[in-house]
């Protein structure tokens, strides 16, 4: 059942979020961050942008408060900030990228599949 009252609530920001996750970039870097802390330079490396973009793709994140930083000498690291961030790439993560086969039911798998026309 829907709380409606929650749910008008937290709507924009519900909005914001999705907008931040409709970006192919944000949303890899976000998965690169899954399993923890990474420097700039390893982000840098992993992604295909120039320095100046991962820039502005890491503040527009760090301005919706998915990730913060930690400084030591001169690296910059980045982290997700909080569980609300990790749950949502683990559940992406889970429906799109997890390789684990999937055990069904004959019949159920059966009733699901679909069959393109002749």
């Amino acid at each position: 059942m829907i709380n409606h009252d929650a749910l008008d609530h937290h709507r924009q920001d519900a909005v914001r979020l999705l907008k931040t996750l409709a970006n192919e970039h944000r949303l890899t870097i976000l998965c690169c961050l899954r399993h923890g802390e990474i420097s700039v330079s390893e982000l840098t490396s992993r992604l295909p942008l120039s320095q100046s973009a991962l820039s502005q793709h890491l503040a527009w994140l760090r301005s919706e408060h998915l990730v913060h930083t930690r400084r030591s000498a001169q690296n910059v690291y980045y982290q997700l900030s909080d569980d609300k961030a990790e749950r949502i790439i683990n559940v992406l993560n889970g429906l799109y990228c997890d390789t684990t086969p999937k055990t069904t039911p004959p019949a159920a798998s059966q009733e699901t599949t679909l069959h393109a026309p002749d």
